[in-house]
């Protein structure tokens, strides 16, 4: 059984949407390429973080260090926005975030 956000994500990953979310006290504006299950059987996605805050900073969009793998459940008040979808160069290297993968964004 996946959560309601796991859900949502999954949706936004098949209409390349972007998600509003805070984690660990912080907004955040994502890109999600690929979510499933993370090594301890838990939801997870691998996102590209293109706004908001980190706190290990955020770079210039584009950036490749903007990649986040993050836990769905530590994941709240995630909604929709419509912003353009976003990436960095290095989407194509193999992701190591997501070990069992439900989906992933189609380039």
């Amino acid at each position: 059984m996946t959560s309601t956000t796991y859900n949502l994500i999954r949706q936004a990953i098949l209409d390349k949407r972007n998600i509003n979310a805070m984690y660990e006290g912080l907004f955040r504006q994502l890109s999600p390429h690929a979510i499933g299950l993370g090594r301890d059987g838990q939801e997870q996605a691998l996102f590209y973080q293109y706004a908001g805050k980190s706190k290990k900073g955020l770079a210039p969009a584009g950036a490749p260090s903007n990649w986040r793998c993050l836990p769905i459940a530590a994941l709240a008040d995630v909604v929709l926005n419509d912003d353009a979808w976003q990436s960095a160069g290095n989407h194509s290297k193999t992701q190591s975030c997501v070990k069992q993968v439900d989906l992933e964004v189609a380039f």
